[in-house]
């Protein structure tokens, strides 16, 4: 990814966000990407870069959880020559060819204590030194850390270092989950079934039935994006008919495997909604939304207002709750 990529979302959480980045960009300042796997996190890091006045400059990216201290080490700091067995020249690290950029720091969550030290330099001071060195080298770069952990948590824990999150936590972008963004499900599903579609080099994309919709707006999405573009070019893939709507989004590309012991795989159950015909006219946003504020107004009424414990109730957390009530105009003088 070399320039700025469009992002399809008009869900009003995922708008807010957004808009939440329009506001950071400028700012260059460290900050935080969080969010759930599969959630759009590096595209919204990548935004913050695009849309601040380092756009021209180097984006570099870093998967902390796929390398080892030493290997982090001197891959996002550098080497002298001779400073280990093997170092036969100098190694430019990640921060120096950042300079004058952006560095996203993705599973940050992951670096070693030794690393979060270094970073906490860098992050505090912009100096580096690279691995077996003595010289200090100033480097000009914003750094943007990107993770699905709870750090706050982790800090308590002495796990993470907490200066190092309060230097990191300028300001908090929170990548809202595909759940509570549900007006952005069927569009996205038809953009990916489209891109998908010109790949099997069909003519064109039929749509999708009632009850395929139904399936994609009713189905939890616990991985996000990521797990609807892959159910959605997956049940492409296995549609033996492409000149009719498709019918069914296989969800479980593990529902007809037998295992090993004879037994065959069962799906997960799903919830349906009222109305699950295919009846014409059934109108699917406004069915869900009827869905959502019913369980929001009888978690309330159960738990006698006390939105804390109505969340737990749902299986959400306060954040999520208080959104949804939003969403829904449910919340005091809305």
């Amino acid at each position: 990814m070399d320039s700025l990529q469009p992002i399809l979302g008009e869900d009003p959480v995922f708008l807010a966000a957004l808009e939440h980045v329009s506001r950071l960009a400028p700012i260059e300042r460290p900050c935080l990407v969080i969010g759930e796997r599969g959630s759009g996190k590096e595209l919204i890091a990548s935004r913050l870069h695009y849309l601040s006045r380092r756009w021209g400059g180097p984006l570099i990216k870093v998967n902390c959880a796929a390398l080892t201290e030493s290997l982090l080490d001197t891959e996002l700091f550098g080497h002298e020559a001779g400073a280990f067995t093997g170092a036969t020249k100098r190694h430019v690290g990640r921060f120096e060819r950042a300079h004058g950029g952006t560095i996203i720091l993705d599973e940050i969550a992951t670096a070693s204590p030794m690393v979060q030290e270094k970073l906490l330099r860098v992050v505090e001071y912009g100096e580096i030194e690279r691995v077996g060195g003595s010289d200090v080298i100033e480097v000009d770069t914003r750094v943007i850390g990107v993770t699905n952990e709870n750090l706050r948590e982790l800090a308590h824990q002495e796990k993470f270092r907490a200066d190092l999150l309060d230097r990191l936590a300028f300001d908090v972008i929170a990548v809202p989950p595909l759940r509570e963004r549900s007006d952005d499900i069927l569009p996205l599903a038809e953009q990916f079934a489209l891109e998908m579609t010109k790949r099997l080099s069909r003519s064109v994309f039929a749509g999708f039935t009632p009850a395929a919709a139904r399936q994609l707006l009713t189905h939890s999405w616990p991985g996000n994006v990521r797990e609807l573009r892959n159910a959605v070019e997956r049940s492409l893939y296995l549609a033996e008919d492409d000149e009719n709507p498709l019918g069914r989004i296989v969800l479980d590309p593990f529902a007809n495997i037998w295992s090993e012991t004879g037994a065959k795989t069962a799906a997960p159950a799903r919830a349906t909604p009222p109305n699950s015909g295919d009846e014409t006219g059934f109108d699917f946003k406004s069915e869900v939304a009827a869905f959502e504020i019913r369980l929001l107004e009888k978690a309330l009424a159960d738990n006698a207002n006390n939105q804390t414990e109505a969340a737990k109730q749902l299986g959400l957390n306060y954040h999520q709750f208080r959104r949804l009530l939003d969403k829904h105009k449910l919340l005091p003088g809305k």
